[in-house]
């Protein structure tokens, strides 16, 4: 399953990844908000979907904040959870290539809806390289 969720800063942006990758036949199942509220705080939502992908490692997610720091930070505070943020599709394919990524966190304030979605697509139809160097790392951060 592939989540995704925003704070009030990626509320805009996150409604249009929904809608672009549903015309794209990808079902991105949304955590919230469902409704703007410029008063809510991006921890409630990072926390809610970082839950969802430490608690089975086939999950995956989309943050959504105005810098995408927050939510990264927050997101990997979770045992299993490898939130890398990215702003061009190169950055967000090694972030899967080297790094297994598990939660892609995007800065709205700083990207276009088209890079936004350029770089979405391009984190999700990479797979993790499984070089043994790269597992190698992945294993040291497992016992942290």
């Amino acid at each position: 399953m592939i989540y995704i969720s925003s704070d009030h800063g990626g509320f805009a942006l996150k409604n249009y990844l929904i809608k672009t990758f549903r015309d794209k036949g990808i079902d991105l199942e949304d955590l919230g908000p469902k409704e703007l509220d410029t008063g809510d705080d991006y921890p409630d939502f990072a926390i809610n979907l970082a839950k969802k992908v430490a608690e089975n490692q086939e999950n995956k997610g989309i943050l959504i904040c105005r810098n995408g720091v927050g939510m990264s930070v927050v997101a990997n505070r979770f045992k299993g959870v490898r939130a890398a943020l990215s702003w061009g599709p190169q950055h967000a394919k090694s972030s899967r290539n080297d790094d297994d990524s598990n939660i892609l966190a995007l800065p709205a304030d700083y990207l276009s809806e088209i890079e936004a979605v350029n770089t979405t697509e391009a984190w999700l139809i990479t797979p993790f390289s499984g070089e043994e160097r790269m597992k190698r790392r992945l294993e040291k951060l497992k016992s942290l």
